[in-house]
């Protein structure tokens, strides 16, 4: 079988390519080892070697820079990678574009675990009910995403929303107040002055957003307050801000609550915020972030606009 793509100014025209030596390189690419490429393919590293030389050989261009345990992509091989993976996402479009057609297909979605947990999964059924054909695949994790393995659609994430060369979208403001379960205020006196915040236990979300502080949610409140005080030395650190609610309701100290996170814990009185109302948090707010394609995939788009209608249910 052969395949044909079509000719882009940067890269020569590629014609009587195998498409099984396309497809083992849209693999690699994806997952910069050809060991992952060959276990998802069935094959050997060797095998998955082996194809992308006849593809470089055909097209006359290095794809692969081949280092010892690991490749990486040339700047040609970044270029072809591009149109492979724009011309497979067309097709996907192609394939649902009739408007009374079902969406359908595999979508993954990385996402904080704070969100998962205490926004996004009491909320999941409605999604699928509404798309029982899209396969959403949800990923948890600290980590930023590198789109370049194309291993994530979207990333629904807690930050300023700065991610140059890829679109961000404010799907939900966030405003942040210190919280704590009322016996920890009863037993410390707790009656909202700054200076208590020297006695208390601070627990604070030191993964907050990446390359955040430690501390750095706590300091963003004391500048939206105003406020120079001092923080206590006692403290307990997560890398989670639904754990660090967890820590507070079981009476560890006072946390730094994200108001999206923790209004149900408020309303059942199992958290209380003795420093007063919830200040805005500049521009930290959620964002689902994405790489530029245009039009996005039906399937990327109805999760979106899913998003954006539930964003503040």
């Amino acid at each position: 079988m052969n395949y044909l793509i079509r000719k882009d100014p940067g890269l020569p025209r590629v014609q009587g390519a195998h498409l099984s030596n396309l497809h083992t390189f849209l693999i690699a690419a994806r997952h910069l080892s050809f060991s992952k490429a060959a276990d998802e393919l069935f094959l050997t590293a060797s095998a998955v070697s082996h194809r992308i030389a006849r593809l470089e050989e055909g097209l006359k261009l290095k794809l692969f820079h081949r280092l010892p345990r690991q490749v990486s992509l040339t700047a040609d091989g970044e270029r072809f990678y591009q149109i492979m993976q724009n011309t497979m996402d067309a097709l996907d479009q192609a394939m649902q574009s009739r408007a009374d057609e079902q969406v359908r297909g595999q979508l993954s979605l990385y996402v904080r675990p704070s969100i998962v947990q205490c926004w996004l999964i009491p909320r999941l059924a409605g999604f699928v009910e509404q798309y029982p054909d899209v396969q959403l695949d949800i990923r948890v994790g600290n980590e930023r995403v590198d789109y370049r393995t194309r291993s994530v659609d979207l990333v629904l994430c807690y930050s300023d929303g700065d991610y140059p060369g890829l679109v961000s979208s404010r799907i939900m403001a966030e405003r942040i107040a210190p919280v704590c379960s009322p016996e920890y205020a009863r037993r410390h006196g707790l009656d909202g002055r700054m200076d208590e915040l020297q006695r208390c236990t601070l627990i604070h979300d030191c993964a907050a957003w990446h390359n955040s502080s430690f501390d750095a949610e706590w300091q963003l409140w004391l500048r939206a307050v105003g406020s120079e005080a001092p923080l206590s030395s006692r403290f307990l650190t997560f890398d989670r801000s639904d754990l660090c609610m967890l820590a507070a309701i079981n009476h560890a100290g006072v946390a730094i609550g994200r108001e999206q996170l923790v209004k149900n814990a408020l309303s059942r009185g199992e958290l209380i915020a003795p420093w007063g109302s919830f200040q805005q948090a500049n521009d930290y707010a959620y964002y689902l972030v994405h790489p530029p394609l245009d039009p996005l995939p039906r399937r990327m788009q109805v999760l979106v606009d899913w998003l954006k209608q539930h964003a503040f249910a």
